[in-house]
């Protein structure tokens, strides 16, 4: 296992966890994803696994229709680093823009259909 660790961009907010390998990104096009055109992690993270630290009032919260769906950003710069998901609430989806040492210019992006999920 490896331990992956990310960040914000003003490192406000950071988070790590453990993984065997990130080979994969996918990118949503619901109203929210296609807006904020990150590629976010494929696979989910238990909250009791992803270990995040977040200066004091630095983490906010946008939640949108059935406010199930939490995402998470930093106040600071506006980077957002993960979201807790509306399919599995108490599991997240990471930004692999935020993890250093990811090379997402040139991963394999799989698409999902979040804007026909309701």
């Amino acid at each position: 296992m490896k331990k992956y660790q990310g960040s914000c961009h003003c490192g406000a907010v950071s988070f790590s966890f453990e993984l065997e390998s990130i080979d994969k990104g996918l990118r949503c096009n619901c109203s929210i994803c296609k807006r904020k055109g990150i590629l976010m992690s494929p696979f989910t993270v238990a909250a009791d696994e992803l270990e995040i630290e977040a200066k004091s009032g630095a983490l906010s919260l946008y939640q949108f229709d059935t406010k199930v769906a939490k995402h998470y950003f930093c106040k600071t710069c506006g980077i957002n680093p993960f979201n807790e998901t509306l399919r599995m609430p108490g599991h997240f989806r990471v930004n692999l823009g935020c993890i250093d040492d990811i090379d997402t210019d040139n991963m394999e992006v799989v698409v999902f259909d979040g804007k026909n999920l309701l």
